[in-house]
């Protein structure tokens, strides 16, 4: 059966074509999920809320554009939900924010150690800084996500982007050890 007959069977309520489409996506997006959550167990809760919008809203979808692009909206959106009630954001001054940029060797740091450090981010940034380096979106973007101005988003990237670095920088030599290790 292709993805549009599924999507037609999910619009009918069919709890077998949800439950497909369910072990068709669940991994993609709980991916997402992990992004966005500051651990395992919020992640599990993020994509059963997102999986439960996605059949709720799924009559929105309307056959044009990716399906698989709208579903990701959907579960980032569910995701940045319990953030916005949370004031997670502090309000700051938009002057000159400084960039900083992090440098990762892709040899030396691996995929899953580099997301543990980003989920230990506070909300704020983590939340940023997905939005923003990992996901795409620019600052007028994320800014209106997340209900918060563009200067406090690039100041909450910016302290991302420092907090990252000195943790890279303080693990590096024990993560490039145990690396070596396993070798």
């Amino acid at each position: 059966m292709g993805l549009e007959q599924l999507i037609k069977r999910c619009k009918k309520k069919n709890a077998k074509a949800q439950e497909q489409l369910y072990r068709l996506y669940c991994s993609k997006l709980f991916s997402i999920c992990l992004k966005y959550s500051s651990d395992y167990s919020s992640a599990e809760d993020t994509l059963q809320d997102a999986f439960i919008t996605i059949f709720d809203k799924i009559n929105q979808y309307k056959n044009t554009g990716s399906f698989e692009g709208w579903i990701k909206r959907v579960t980032i959106n569910t995701a940045l939900q319990k953030y916005r009630k949370q004031k997670v954001f502090e309000i700051v001054n938009e002057e000159q924010i400084e960039d900083i940029a992090v440098e990762i060797s892709e040899e030396e740091i691996s995929l899953d150690y580099l997301l543990s450090i980003i989920q230990q981010l506070p909300d704020r940034y983590r939340l940023v800084f997905n939005l923003y380096v990992l996901d795409g979106y620019s600052h007028k973007e994320v800014a209106e996500m997340l209900e918060i101005s563009i200067g406090t988003s690039k100041s909450n990237l910016a302290r991302a982007r420092y907090i990252l670095k000195e943790k890279l920088e303080t693990n590096k030599e024990l993560y490039v050890r145990s690396i070596e290790g396993r070798r």
